[in-house]
């Protein structure tokens, strides 16, 4: 834990500056949620039993991952500046680090959000600059339109909600199919995807059952839906990650009824679902299907060379969004330096690749209006677990 206090102290310093040669070196800015007030008072850290608050931990790994890249990048003879910023800093938020003079020769931002407030007033700046955008994780898109310089590694919810429909009508179209909605506007929003999709000619349409449930829903509630005789598919219609623990805890522990549950690309980030179920040692938790842009394969070499610099440096496993930081650093930071002012144009490309394949599309939202709304990766993985453990991917 030493080590990563340390490792924090120099995040004050905020910049990272490799130069490899006399030539102007590609500027680089990273925004990320590290929290720094709530550890420290100036220079001074506060936090008295050596437990990091819950809310610095994925922003705080992010940079531990752009920072793992930068050390391969400097094995390249990569030359880069490199800024990374806290984007909760109170002292100094995000609207006073826009008004900086240092931005005429910046070349590229990365970002993992926290707030999806935070997104449209840096991509409309991004745009004012025509400085490249990378929004890396969840939230993700702000709403943003007309705005080529935007890039979407984790698609839309609408992307998501077609993908998965198409995901259940492929492989799951004779299960006992249960679509549960949350109330709640976004949960309308997702709704209406899915059952436009059922109006597309070139599918067949799923044959399902609907049922809205309020966040303190019942057991009851869910299961008069589901079918003891067959195999049931449960969909949750809500980004909510409360209310898909609560789902899915329900499913574990009505075992007399063959249920798989399926959600929304948040659930990628809860630790409930990488645990065991809890229940008796001889029974089996329920499968887990959702989909993500990330497939991070950590038994292979890339993999475990990161997760062991990783515990090398703070004598831990490294999270996803570790690797999400190396990967979003490194990919980027090499197409950059490759093809110059044509960067935006080979963003997919595949020499590039650490982990994932994007598929990166420019995004045409009016038919009759020939400009770019943005750019998303369109390629997304079905992950599958079981117990905590990745079972399948598709």
């Amino acid at each position: 834990m030493k080590k990563a206090f340390l490792l924090i102290l120099l995040f004050l310093i905020c910049k990272s500056i490799i130069a490899q040669n006399n030539h102007p070196a590609k500027k680089i800015v990273v925004f990320t949620p590290i929290f720094l007030d709530s550890a420290f008072n100036d220079n001074n850290f506060k936090i008295t039993n050596y437990t990091l608050p819950k809310n610095m931990l994925p922003g705080l790994d992010f940079y531990h991952g752009v920072m793992l890249a930068i050390d391969s990048l400097q094995v390249d003879h990569a030359n880069i500046e490199v800024t990374i910023i806290d984007s909760k800093n109170s002292k100094e938020p995000i609207a006073t680090v826009l008004e900086k003079p240092m931005w005429d020769s910046v070349s590229l931002i990365i970002a993992s959000f926290k707030e999806r407030s935070e997104i449209k007033p840096m991509a409309d700046f991004a745009l004012l600059k025509k400085i490249p955008l990378i929004s890396a994780t969840l939230p993700n898109d702000g709403g943003i339109a007309d705005n080529p310089y935007f890039i979407l590694l984790n698609p839309t919810l609408q992307t998501h909600t077609h993908e998965l429909y198409k995901f259940l009508q492929k492989n799951y179209s004779t299960y006992n199919i249960v679509y549960v909605k949350r109330k709640g506007n976004l949960e309308n929003v997702i709704q209406n995807i899915f059952t436009e999709m059922g109006k597309n000619p070139l599918l067949t349409p799923l044959k399902y059952k609907t049922v809205e449930l309020t966040d303190s829903f019942t057991a009851k509630q869910l299961l008069v839906a589901l079918d003891s005789n067959k195999n049931n598919i449960v969909f949750c219609g809500s980004i909510q990650e409360d209310f898909g623990i609560r789902l899915v805890n329900t499913l574990q522990t009505n075992k007399r009824y063959n249920a798989v549950a399926v959600g929304m690309p948040t659930w990628d980030g809860i630790k409930e679902f990488n645990k065991p179920a809890a229940l008796d040692a001889t029974s089996k938790g329920i499968e887990i299907i959702y989909s993500s842009p990330y497939n991070f394969l950590r038994t292979e070499k890339i993999g475990l060379a990161l997760a062991n610099k990783y515990k090398e440096n703070y004598g831990a496993r490294p999270s996803d969004w570790v690797f999400k930081g190396y990967e979003c650093m490194y990919h980027f930071t090499s197409l950059l330096l490759k093809y110059d002012t044509a960067f935006l144009k080979y963003l997919s490309d595949k020499n590039a690749k650490i982990f994932n394949d994007f598929d990166i599309q420019s995004i045409q939202l009016k038919k009759d209006v020939p400009s770019i709304n943005y750019l998303e990766n369109k390629k997304l993985y079905f992950i599958k677990k079981q117990d905590g453990v990745v079972k399948n991917v598709r």
